[in-house]
């Protein structure tokens, strides 16, 4: 049995200073021309392309929070970030027309408001969903191209099923995550609340949609859960396979890895 105390503790995140305001922004973009959402240097992303475009409407630096930091190719519907804005420069409706007008059509300002002082978008947050979408089908779809995985060899959807209920619950994620180097001794335990798949008829094949929730998940989490699933669907490997490997502390089949473009943060919850 795991402990559930074994989580990272959430920080407590210091409010705003003065003459400034908290702002939460709920966003949408396709990542398929990004480089993920964390600034890099040299690199196009979501999170450079952002904080610029905030920076000319409000006139000062911005450092911008946010609930989950997407891989390069990893799609967002329901991203959620917090930054401080000076506060007589601060107009949530002008600012998300402004944005929608800079940013069109890779990223998309679903909502501005001001939020409490203590709000951040990532130790706030208590729940965070993901969709990953599969196109199973022998004939690629271009229209679909950038925002699923093509597996075209027949899925068992019950296996999928009985595999993916395996990870409901909270375990020790090491063998289905990506450690981060500078942090070697963080804890990969997570709560994993729910999981469930949606089937759509597609004129070539199936469109399979994969979705879980949970309270946090460590780099790489959910495409490494999908590929695994993905491989026992095939008939690959066994759900005992899986369950095996649940226990251990080694990548889970080699790694293997559902395609990038397949997966969407849905929503987080707070």
């Amino acid at each position: 049995m795991i402990d559930v105390s074994q989580e990272s503790p959430k920080p407590i995140a210091p409010g705003p200073p003065d003459g400034f305001l908290r702002v939460r922004m709920l966003l949408a973009y396709d990542g398929s021309t990004f480089r993920g959402f964390a600034e890099n240097v040299g690199v196009r992303t979501v999170g450079g392309v952002l904080r610029e475009a905030l920076e000319t409407i409000l006139g000062h630096r911005v450092a911008i929070v946010v609930a989950g930091r997407t891989d390069a190719g990893v799609h967002a519907w329901g991203q959620v970030i917090s930054f401080d804005a000076r506060a007589e420069r601060l107009h949530p409706e002008a600012m998300r027309n402004g944005l929608n007008s800079m940013l069109a059509p890779s990223i998309a300002i679903r909502r501005v408001e001001i939020a409490e002082p203590s709000f951040h978008a990532r130790f706030s947050a208590t729940t965070r969903t993901y969709r990953y979408r599969i196109l199973n089908s022998h004939t690629p779809d271009p229209f679909l191209a950038g925002q699923v995985w093509l597996v075209r060899d027949d899925l068992d959807v019950a296996t999928l099923s009985a595999a993916s209920e395996l990870f409901v619950g909270t375990h020790d994620f090491t063998a289905f995550c990506r450690r981060a180097k500078d942090r070697p001794d963080a804890t990969m335990v997570r709560r994993v609340d729910c999981v469930g798949w949606e089937l759509e008829d597609h004129p070539e094949g199936r469109l399979l949609t994969f979705g879980i929730s949970a309270s946090a998940f460590c780099h790489q989490m959910v495409r490494s859960v999908v590929g695994a699933v993905v491989e026992a669907g095939l008939g690959k490997c066994t759900v005992e396979d899986l369950t095996e490997a649940l226990l251990h502390t080694e990548r889970a089949l080699d790694g293997k890895l559902g395609s990038p473009s397949g997966l969407t943060l849905w929503e987080v919850g707070y």
